[in-house]
């Protein structure tokens, strides 16, 4: 807790910082009142998979805590981490520490020649190559369901993924997704007119534009009136482009001007801004500078085109393109916005973490917030009222991606273990293929020293495969079947570092082992849960499914991690009734 609060005053800090008489968060300021602060990296704080340097960041702290008892005269550090090395020296500087720099061999990346000259090219060339790819990429969407859109007698927004789109609904132009389960059936029974907005991701489902834009278009035609579906890239424009770079030239400038004050901001006893310096140049004049730009720019289009709304409703994870959201939904003039967390909350995301100073309304520049968040369990509720959230702002719902864990609770085929019979082992992969790869050299190695027989069924995420020929000493069926139908013959489950479906088994009684990376913070949902176990290494796996199979059954008081019930009163509420 110490150190996670630390790191968060860090970052307020930082934004809080006065240059040539302005805060950071002022400089930034890019509409009236709005500031593109709050959509850099910086403020995001993604550490598995954005900012990598967080994990070092806390490490820092944590070494700080630790020094502060001890008396230290010569400090020898032993890596290949240059920003971390500039890090440990300006410590060492501050607190007269000698300091010995012991420079290791830099790990060998593999990665395609045109990436490595793209990673090569100076940040504001490669911010106009994303954007040329990109608009070549996503033009085919440009148009779907805009007329539609325009007309429509729907008073409630979502802005949702194209992900997690039911294969089988998408064949008859029916919408279904994961992240909102059967909540638009509700609602189309209801007679409640809904519109929807989706972020594309290709997926096996909708791989280029050109299937997604088939795809919506036929959501519309099917939509009987009753909802209408468009993409964010639906609104590219000649005119949203120019808007995006004019922004853009003007964050240049900003950043220009910024440039040779920024190493000096050491908010602490520890100098950090060496590992952020490269999230810094990505979000003021990178491609993450340009996409939050051109994102910023199409829901502002999107938006002043649409009817006046009652209700939106927004996938909560606190991207940099969230803010942009509310920004653009508050300057139309819209009515409640919803922000709706669909995934479980995890100790070390930090993304869901902010100093609770930022929650505190200054009349300028704020941290842009949804008038509502809607909060599925009890798990979160207890996180949010801990960090200091507004308890005013939360209202309570179902765990829409969670409903079907009341199904299966009570229909697992389950079968005592022995050395003659097989065990089911699920395994849950991850979005970030470095995590997948890890998970699965581990069983790899572990499988061969269990007593007993396994039988191995691999969940890959959507967008991530896993390859059965990339592991040949394991025998493993890969299945792209619900998570919940292939819990239900499961006998363990085998997580991923920070993938939610460690909770699905978890919910459902299914016994769960997640891997725990000793390199990184541990990211897993279950951090804390009484039960759930963790394996760090082969042997330390094979272990771990031995106690399981064979050791003593415990019982285990679980969490009350969501607030499930197919019909779904709380959302009914919340959307339909007045």
């Amino acid at each position: 807790d110490l150190l996670k609060k630390r790191y968060l005053s860090w970052v307020y800090s930082f934004g809080e910082k006065a240059i040539k008489g302005k805060s950071i968060i002022k400089h930034l300021e890019l509409r009236p009142a709005f500031s593109y602060w709050w959509m850099t990296l910086l403020t995001e704080k993604c550490n598995w998979i954005k900012s990598v340097h967080i994990n070092d960041a806390i490490r820092l702290i944590a070494f700080d805590e630790w020094a502060s008892n001890q008396s230290t005269k010569h400090l020898v550090l032993a890596t290949s981490n240059k920003p971390l090395a500039e890090c440990i020296q300006s410590w060492c500087e501050n607190h007269s520490v000698k300091f010995e720099w012991r420079k290791t061999a830099k790990p060998e990346v593999s990665l395609p020649w045109m990436r490595r000259i793209f990673n090569a090219a100076p940040h504001v060339l490669q911010s106009l190559v994303w954007l040329f790819v990109y608009l070549v990429d996503r033009w085919p969407l440009r148009g779907v369901g805009l007329k539609e859109w325009r007309q429509t007698d729907g008073r409630t927004t979502f802005f949702s993924y194209s992900a997690l789109c039911a294969p089988d609904s998408a064949k008859d132009g029916h919408y279904n997704s994961g992240y909102w389960d059967h909540l638009p059936d509700i609602l189309l029974n209801e007679q409640c007119k809904t519109n929807w907005l989706h972020l594309y991701v290709k997926d096996p489902l909708m791989p280029t534009s050109r299937h997604a834009a088939r795809i919506f278009s036929d959501f519309n035609n099917s939509g009987k009136n009753q909802q209408v579906h468009v993409t964010l890239d639906t609104f590219l424009s000649v005119r949203v482009v120019i808007r995006t770079l004019k922004d853009w030239i003007r964050l240049l400038v900003i950043g220009k001007n910024l440039r040779k004050e920024m190493p000096a901001m050491q908010i602490s006893t520890i100098n950090l801004w060496p590992l952020f310096k490269e999230d810094w140049y990505k979000s003021i004049f990178g491609t993450v500078a340009i996409n939050n730009l051109l994102y910023l720019n199409l829901f502002e289009s999107a938006l002043s085109v649409l009817p006046s709304q009652n209700k939106g409703v927004y996938l909560q994870e606190n991207q940099g393109w969230e803010f942009g959201l509310i920004q653009a939904w508050k300057k139309a003039g819209h009515g409640n916005l919803v922000g709706a967390p669909h995934g479980t909350f995890r100790y070390w995301d930090l993304r869901f973490f902010f100093d609770p100073r930022s929650y505190k309304r200054k009349g300028f520049n704020n941290f842009p917030m949804p008038n509502k968040v809607a909060v599925s369990g009890e798990v979160a509720w207890d996180i949010y009222k801990k960090i200091g959230y507004p308890v005013a702002d939360l209202i309570k719902v179902e765990a829409l991606r969670f409903n079907y864990l009341k199904k299966i609770k009570n229909k697992r085929q389950r079968h005592e273990a022995s050395k003659s019979h097989l065990v089911r082992i699920l395994v849950l992969g991850d979005y970030v293929l470095s995590n997948n790869q890890r998970q699965m050299r581990m069983i790899e190695l572990a499988v061969p020293l269990l007593p007993f027989n396994t039988k191995i069924t691999v969940k890959p995420h959507p967008n991530c495969p896993i390859k059965a020929a990339d592991y040949p000493n394991l025998t493993m069926h890969i299945s792209m079947d619900p998570v919940g139908k292939l819990l239900e013959k499961s006998d363990i489950a085998y997580a991923s570092a920070l993938t939610t479906a460690a909770v699905d088994a978890y919910e459902s009684g299914v016994p769960i082992i997640s891997v725990l990376d000793p390199n990184i913070l541990n990211l897993s949902p279950l951090r804390g849960c009484e039960g759930a176990l963790y394996a760090s290494n082969a042997e330390d796996l094979k272990d771990k499914f031995v106690s399981v199979v064979i050791g003593p059954k415990k019982i285990i008081r679980k969490k009350i991690f969501f607030w499930i019930d197919p019909q779904l009163p709380r959302w009914r509420k919340l959307l339909i009734e007045k």
